[in-house]
């Protein structure tokens, strides 16, 4: 007679025993792969006809907020009727996503190294982390911005943006500012330039240089008024919660 004990231990081993068999007969999963940009299809954004195109030039090191302030601005002029509009894209060396300052990955719409370009109208140079130093010795990057001001409508730039403008020679002649702390290292840097402090932005001819941060917007804004006038610029502003009278921002206009 078999005891309850054998017949408990019987029944533990054929269970352990058909448990084994079946984790040895399932497949076992493939190493996870990991999908970065450059090796997904690239889709470009699709711009609409009609409206300006702006390029924002984004990089390792970006602020976000020089780049995000006039981007919400100009994007937010889709939303306006019988106006011509504009389009807003992203450039950048290349494919992958770059990291901002603060952490923010952003996957470029074009890398302007290889890719066929839109007309591009702006030009929207926020500051980067480099801006100041090594950004200033990439050949590739400075000759695209001169090849863009070729046919360029405007030229912008926030914070030390300004610094990129300047190396390209696109400066020269002109009048600009930056952040207001990289004033007097503007002026050592560029010493024939004619550089402003106390001011918000400055506008001459079909360049845009603006203090950055978060007076970014009211540059961005600025422009916007040239563009559209004052109705549909208030327009905007209330859109973003922005208390919005050119006549309080302080800024210079090169007739």
């Amino acid at each position: 007679m078999i005891s309850f004990f054998s017949t408990t231990r019987f029944k533990y081993i054929l269970l352990c025993t058909v448990l084994f068999v079946a984790s040895c007969s399932q497949k076992q999963p493939q190493a996870e792969i990991k999908v970065t940009p450059s090796t997904q299809e690239k889709h470009f954004p699709i711009l609409a006809p009609n409206r300006y195109n702006v390029a924002f030039l984004i990089m390792d090191g970006t602020y976000n907020t020089e780049f995000t302030a006039p981007f919400d601005i100009f994007q937010h002029t889709q939303y306006r009727k019988n106006i011509k509009a504009m389009n807003v894209f992203t450039v950048a060396n290349t494919d992958n996503y770059i990291t901002t300052f603060e952490g923010v990955k952003i996957i470029p719409d074009y890398n302007y190294l290889k890719d066929k370009l839109p007309q591009i109208d702006i030009l929207v140079i926020p500051s980067a982390e480099h801006h100041l130093d090594s950004d200033l010795n990439d050949l590739d990057m400075l000759n695209f911005v001169k090849k863009v001001d070729e046919n360029a409508l405007y030229m912008t730039s926030h914070c030390d943006g300004a610094f990129v403008l300047a190396k390209t020679g696109l400066l020269d002649k002109k009048v600009s500012t930056t952040f207001p702390g990289d004033i007097e290292l503007m002026q050592k840097t560029f010493p024939d330039l004619d550089i402003r402090k106390d001011l918000l932005f400055v506008h001459d001819g079909k360049y845009i240089t603006s203090a950055g941060g978060a007076k970014s917007f009211e540059a961005a804004l600025y422009l916007c008024e040239v563009l559209y006038g004052k109705e549909i610029t208030h327009s905007l502003a209330k859109g973003l919660v922005i208390d919005w009278n050119l006549d309080n921002v302080k800024h210079l206009v090169i007739e």
